[in-house]
């Protein structure tokens, strides 16, 4: 029996066969005047077995967003997945999982050892500026960083 596929590339994904954490191109588009457009899954979690908090989520994305635009030209953006297993990140740029699992490190590497506030928590600047969990940011984040040491980004090793 051939599996359904769906439109979405992350549904498609099994689950099951991935080991976090990872970096996994999730697809590249090219534009009408030649851009090249890519989307990783940049995960944190074991899917199906673990999860982060919504304020640790929250505080990763604050400070990713922030600091990832001075390792990387090109970033469009770095949002949270819906499951809370990790990120999709989207540049411009016909670049592969090496590559920014290197950039990603380095600045996963500086999320971890934070001590400064997070950026962008106020009122104005934020639509859920109470909802921050720097201790918890900084150990998924640590703990990110040591898989990838340890173990390498590919998800099917």
């Amino acid at each position: 029996m051939e599996q359904k596929k769906y439109n979405v590339d992350s549904f498609n994904l099994d689950h099951t066969k991935v080991t976090a954490p990872f970096v996994r191109l999730a697809g590249k588009k090219i534009g009408a005047h030649g851009d090249v457009v890519a989307k990783f899954d940049i995960r944190f979690t074991q899917p199906n077995k673990a999860f982060m908090s919504t304020g640790a989520i929250h505080t990763i994305e604050h400070l990713v967003a922030e600091h990832i635009r001075d390792e990387m030209e090109g970033v469009i953006d770095f949002s949270p997945m819906g499951c809370r297993t990790g990120f999709y990140f989207t540049l411009f740029g016909d670049v592969d999982e090496a590559y920014v699992a290197e950039h990603m490190l380095n600045v996963l590497k500086k999320v971890s050892a934070w001590e400064g506030s997070v950026p962008a928590t106020t009122e104005k600047e934020c639509g859920n500026y109470k909802d921050h969990d720097l201790a918890l940011a900084k150990k998924a984040a640590g703990d990110w960083v040591r898989g990838i040491e340890e173990r390498g980004w590919n998800c099917y090793k």
